[in-house]
């Protein structure tokens, strides 16, 4: 497998060592200089195709998603701190850097999901899979979109729902409506069945396989009809966070994928959880249809090689044994 020589891939090689040396990951200013330069990096449209990457970029890529989401959730547990500081901490909420972020996400999302509900309904109940300490979408799609709705946030660390729930706790109105729960979402599973829609984090599974299993388990729980937001991405912004493709949502009928040009990351892929049975032999045959959408790049094309001993995804501060290196090399 070989991946095209790009500029861009060069510079992401480059930032991931840079990242990866680090001695941590808490916001400051070398950690906040390195990840903007990253992000601001990875948004324009571009045309890689991360599924045909040399292994070796492979590798980065995969240990970069790991460092970027550490990073991701210390910067989420230092604003949850910081807000439940305040009387009234959801007051505050535009501290966050990327606030605005998630009020235009939370507005496709809701765009998006409106579209799909049958007679233009409602959800009564949400399911937020991967909330963390401070569970934006959630705040935003009750307080604005959705003012009658339940929603629970699902995450397996406790710390992350304790600091989460000091932020509603105050609110009349959401401390009623906004639950969390405290499990991995492979052990949830009659729960399922009560929500209308369920999103999943774009964190939640950052390895291809995690991510299949846990869609799998979404689809045996959940009941036929609701609605599955599945965040995603595209294009270079796939060097930040894992991508799902359609072809991966066994159990479910794809229904719209949305990807956004703007300073929102994620792409947003919306399914509904069909009648069929998981084991159905022609929900299993779907993930036939993914090599389809991926074809292989074009011969003669360049490819660059990178010569370094990798982290370990599972200890991501590992020694790095030797410089990164960039060869060129043809195809």
């Amino acid at each position: 497998m070989v991946c095209q020589q790009d500029p861009l891939i060069r510079t992401v090689c480059e930032l991931y060592y840079k990242i990866s040396a680090l001695e941590t990951l808490s916001p400051c200013r070398d950690v906040n200089a390195l990840l903007t330069h990253l992000v601001r990096l990875c948004i324009p449209p571009h045309p890689v195709d991360v599924s045909a990457l040399c292994s070796a970029v492979q590798g980065v890529r995969s240990n970069l998603i790991r460092l970027c989401g550490e990073a991701e959730g210390l910067l989420e547990a230092h604003f949850s701190d910081l807000l439940a500081s305040f009387d009234r901490p959801l007051d505050h909420l535009s501290l966050f850097p990327y606030y605005n972020n998630y009020i235009k996400l939370a507005q496709l999302e809701y765009s998006l999901l409106s579209h799909h509900l049958p007679g233009g309904g409602t959800p009564e109940t949400v399911a937020f899979i991967g909330s963390g300490p401070l569970p934006l979408t959630s705040l935003v799609l009750a307080a604005n979109h959705l003012p009658a709705a339940a929603f629970h946030n699902y995450d397996i660390d406790s710390t992350a729902n304790s600091r989460a729930r000091r932020l509603v706790l105050p609110d009349p109105d959401l401390s009623q409506r906004v639950h969390f729960h405290t499990d991995d979402i492979m052990n949830v599973t009659a729960e399922l069945g009560n929500y209308d829609v369920v999103f999943l984090a774009a964190l939640v599974g950052m390895a291809e396989e995690e991510k299949a299993r846990v869609i799998v388990h979404l689809a045996k729980h959940m009941v036929p009809g609701a609605i599955l937001m599945v965040r995603s991405a595209h294009g270079a912004r796939a060097f930040l966070y894992p991508v799902v493709d359609p072809s991966d949502l066994r159990g479910f009928e794809f229904l719209s994928v949305y990807h956004p040009t703007d300073e929102v990351i994620n792409s947003v892929i919306v399914a509904r959880r069909t009648s069929a049975s998981i084991e159905d032999p022609a929900i299993s045959g779907q993930a036939m249809i993914k090599k389809q959408l991926h074809p292989p790049p074009l011969a003669g094309k360049k490819c660059c090689e990178i010569k370094q001993f990798f982290v370990d995804p599972l200890n991501p501060y590992g020694d790095i044994a030797e410089d990164l290196a960039i060869e060129q090399r043809s195809s």
